[in-house]
């Protein structure tokens, strides 16, 4: 006859609880470890683990799904056209540090494009009848309402980029005015006068931000009176170097054609983003304009699509990667805290004063499009 499990466990085997019990930390914290969480100290990460080993703990996910509502799955939610999606390095950067970070996990990630109001109203509700534990937004436009309806179900989410600088909800960004301003004070510093630049769209606040640093930059030249913030980035464009784009490298072509009609003597272009400086250094060889000779150029987002142009693209560097991986630990944490305190306010959320966010550094990369 087999011997009784350890701890009185019986032929159900042993139990979270008494995995807390043993490692002598609470419910919550040993769930927190086993499901990957950072809000834990090593020394309790340790006991947790050590316990986990000694009663042969072995995590049931159909059970805990049935007795937590937990459905062990995350979705990255992309507002976009498929197009966009697998034409912009941006996704494919996101996605890979989404994935290489949950990749120690038994999350399963789940991707979603929302196309339309449609779309977006079926995965509200699918949301808010928990079939996923947590999501992950990226490409957020300022006036998309489901990251409020996450928030009113009590869907533990976070943003990749802000809706605005009042932004309410976790968030991972890039310093986008400062990368920006970084890239219009090198073209200057390479004696270029007449800058122009080609935006992305006005709803996105990380495209605002990034004119808005355009802006400071021509400012502290001199050149430029007291530019917008980045609440309203100087959208509509409001000058003949301004044009704006829409992230694609159609979009581009076709800012770079008009800036050229509106100023031939253009001499430097900061374009927000390498797809779209992609699509300007078309236009500028379609013209006869040389590279950097006749007009500098640079981009945003450091993506192969700057190494790989000719002349190879100078750029800012901003750690899309990276800003995939921090979601993930964010919403993790989240997760975690959820389950071991569930929100008793309606909207499921602390104030906005209590939620975490994260701004990761830009850098310049210098090469000969400048």
């Amino acid at each position: 006859m087999p011997a009784a499990r350890a701890d009185g466990a019986g032929k159900s085997g042993p139990t979270l609880e008494q995995v807390a019990a043993r490692a002598g930390v609470g419910r919550g914290t040993a769930s927190r470890v086993i499901n990957g969480s950072p809000r834990v100290s090593e020394r309790t990460r340790s006991a947790v683990q050590a316990a986990v080993a000694e009663l042969g703990y072995v995590p049931n996910r159909a059970a805990r799904a049935l007795a937590a509502g937990s459905m062990d799955a995350v979705a990255l939610v992309v507002p976009e056209q498929e197009n966009r999606l697998f034409a912009e390095p941006y996704f494919s950067e996101i996605l890979r540090g989404v994935s290489a970070e949950l990749g120690d996990t038994d999350m399963q990630l789940l991707l979603t494009l929302i196309r339309d109001q449609r779309g977006r109203e079926r995965f509200a509700q699918y949301a808010a009848a928990h079939r996923v534990d947590g999501v992950l937004l990226v490409s957020v436009h300022g006036d998309d309402p489901l990251p409020d309806l996450l928030r009113e179900v009590g869907m533990p989410a976070v943003l990749g980029g802000r809706r605005s600088h009042a932004e309410q909800l976790p968030y991972v960004d890039s310093d986008n005015l400062l990368g920006a301003q970084l890239a219009v004070e090198h073209l200057l510093g390479r004696g270029r006068r007449k800058v122009a630049t080609v935006t992305g769209p006005p709803d996105i606040y990380g495209a605002r931000c990034r004119l808005a640093g355009y802006h400071a930059a021509l400012r502290a030249a001199g050149l430029e009176s007291a530019p917008p913030d980045a609440d309203d980035g100087g959208f509509p464009a409001d000058g003949p170097l301004v044009v704006q784009g829409d992230f694609t490298e159609e979009g581009g072509h076709r800012a770079m054609r008009e800036l050229l009609a509106r100023d031939p003597e253009v001499d430097a272009v900061f374009c927000a983003s390498d797809v779209m400086a992609a699509g300007a250094r078309l236009a500028l060889r379609e013209a006869g304009r040389k590279v950097p000779e006749d007009v500098a150029l640079v981009g945003f987002d450091d993506s192969a699509v700057a190494r790989h142009m000719d002349p190879p693209l100078t750029t800012v560097r901003q750690p899309i990667e990276e800003m995939g991986r921090a979601m993930v630990r964010m919403l993790l944490d989240l997760m975690a805290r959820v389950r071991e305190d569930p929100p008793r306010t309606p909207s499921g959320t602390a104030g906005a004063e209590q939620q975490p966010r994260l701004v990761l550094p830009t850098e310049l990369v210098r090469r000969s499009s400048s």
